[in-house]
């Protein structure tokens, strides 16, 4: 007799939580074992747990999960979603587990099924409902001093009306099939030595630490002390050293503490003159006063807090900016402060539980994708929105297709929105094709106009127009010659360009399709930092870049020029 065929192995989607009502305090776990084709909850589990931490109960959801899909079928192969960044990347293998007490759970959770037979993707909380729900029906039957019972749940029920109440173009939360966050791990570009023409080359960007919270801290085996803190409970996301997360800082327990994000740039001001090449601009009022020769030459504005903000990104243990808040910003009311008032005030906001209120919903986060090359990007000329209007080279035609199948990987974009100009519809178009949405365009969102620059490269510029490009790298008033935009111009176009797109997008993640200087300045509004951090930004073809913004006005950058697609 013939030998029968082999069964083919099931697959299973299995996707699990776990929470804490006072980390530690009560806790419970809730999974959810799904089929991947239909979407139908197979199996549901859910159990209170006593007083544990939220990083415990989210390890006993997995180890629940995975038993779950066993007993279904022990030869299966399971793809893991959860919230947890830290979850998924312990168990992926990335991050070293240095908490005893998830040790041994993440071991046993390794033996459930052989090695190979299970995958692990983080999802956002939105795409977490059934998982999440559970969790705290079995939280709310502790308190009652019951047992949770399936016969009694509403999880699957709730979060099915959840989803259908979600805006018009998001993805259903609990049969997301989509992968990654927008935030991945970045990668490394060199550098070009800081030339300020708008297609210059990359530069470094950071790894992901630890994800937004619900007013928690997750032990992301960042070592003792450290924190991944800031003012909204984003994930400081995108650091320099050694597991210090706090974004674009370097050191122990540096946060990104109070970044507004939500004024508009300190553009036009005047301070106390541009400081020379090489000096400090130490304590000077006003954020508008550049340091004149730009990138790479040690230039510091130590004192000038864009829009009243502390300086994220200020290396350092804990602090934040050493000189006080610009003052004089127009229409912000910022009141003088002292460099020790910032200190103190920081050193609260990072003791502070919780990192702000649990109530304030997801952010509006913009996915920040700087066009594919053009014919005159490995020129580094000047291509703004005066000029010859290029569409994209063969090579930026690829570019797009490679972030375009690592945009849809991720399965996190929920709208795409672009330039104009023809290199950035190009690309939008290419991306939005891939993930299945329409592109909508913003006018708002268009390139600087370089005027008389445009079409030349900085060295060129520099020879034909020696005094105007002077007075632009010393200025953000100065416009280009001829007549273009000036950065004061392009931060006031950008800054209402935001709280148009933060309006209409709230709680959703939005691919914004721009080019450089308008993605440097999203960057510089949301952490406060001087029109001169303009020149100290690097940002490649088809690189991304991510920007959060809360409720309560808080922005956090979560990533900047990460081109690990490309590669």
């Amino acid at each position: 007799m013939a030998d029968q065929a082999p069964r083919p192995a099931r697959e299973f989607v299995v996707e699990a939580d776990g929470g804490s009502r006072g980390n530690p305090g009560p806790a419970g776990y809730g999974a959810v074992v799904l089929d991947p084709v239909t979407g139908e909850a197979l199996v549901e589990a859910a159990e209170y747990l006593g007083v544990v931490t939220n990083n415990v109960a989210e390890y006993r959801g997995l180890l629940a999960g995975l038993r779950a899909a066993a007993e279904l079928d022990p030869d299966a192969t399971v793809h893991v979603r959860m919230d947890s960044k830290l979850v998924v990347e312990q168990m992926s293998g990335r991050w070293k587990i240095k908490h005893p007490d998830m040790k041994p759970l993440a071991a046993e959770a390794a033996r459930v099924f052989p090695p190979g037979r299970v995958t692990y993707e983080w999802i956002p909380r939105a795409s977490n409902k059934h998982a999440d729900r559970l969790a705290n029906e079995a939280m709310d039957a502790g308190a009652r001093g019951e047992a949770w019972s399936p016969s009694d749940s509403t999880a699957e029920l709730d979060a099915a009306a959840a989803d259908r109440a979600a805006p018009a173009g998001r993805t259903a939360g609990s049969r997301r099939t989509g992968a990654a966050s927008a935030v991945a791990p970045a990668g490394t570009e060199g550098g070009d030595g800081g030339e300020p023409a708008p297609d210059g080359g990359g530069a470094a960007a950071g790894e992901p630490l630890a994800r937004a919270g619900r007013g928690r801290v997750d032990d992301a085996s960042l070592g003792a002390g450290t924190r991944a803190a800031t003012s909204t409970g984003a994930s400081a996301i995108g650091t320099s050293g050694a597991g210090a997360p706090a974004t674009g800082a370097s050191g122990t327990d540096a946060s990104a503490i109070g970044t507004s994000g939500a004024g508009a740039p300190a553009t036009g001001t005047s301070g106390a003159g541009a400081p020379a090449t090489g000096t400090s601009a130490t304590g000077t009022s006003g954020a508008g006063a550049p340091a004149t020769g730009t990138s790479g030459t040690g230039a510091s504005a130590t004192g000038t807090s864009g829009a009243g903000a502390p300086a994220t990104g200020a290396p350092g243990t804990g602090a934040s900016a050493t000189g006080a808040p610009a003052t004089g910003a127009p229409g912000l009311g910022v009141a003088a402060e002292t460099s020790g008032e910032a200190d103190v005030r920081a050193a609260k906001v990072v003791a502070s539980p919780g990192w702000g209120p649990p109530d304030m919903g997801a952010p509006a986060t913009f996915v920040l994708l700087r066009h594919g090359e053009t014919p005159l990007t490995p020129q580094k000329r000047f291509s703004g929105s005066g000029g010859s209007d290029p569409s994209l080279s063969p090579v930026g035609r690829e570019q797009a297709e490679r972030v375009a199948a690592s945009l849809a990987r991720r399965g996190t974009i929920e709208a795409v929105v672009a330039s104009p100009l023809a290199r950035t519809r190009e690309t939008a178009g290419i991306v939005a094709a891939r993930l299945g949405l329409e592109v909508a365009i913003e006018e708002g969102l268009r390139e600087t106009d370089f005027g008389a620059w445009e079409g030349l490269t900085f060295g060129e510029v520099r020879e034909r127009h020696p005094a105007d490009l002077d007075a632009w790298l010393a200025s953000p008033d100065a416009e280009p010659t001829g007549g273009g935009e000036s950065f004061a111009a392009t931060g006031t176009r950008i800054a209402a360009t935001r709280d148009r797109l933060v309006a209409a997008y709230a709680g959703r993640t939005v691919l914004l399709v721009s080019h450089v200087t308008p993605i440097k300045t999203f960057v510089r509004l949301a952490l406060g930092a001087p029109p001169e951090s303009l020149f100290r930004m690097e940002l490649s073809a088809a690189s991304l870049s991510a920007v959060a913004y809360y409720a309560d006005g808080g922005a956090s950058v979560r990533l900047f020029n990460e081109t690990s697609h490309l590669r």
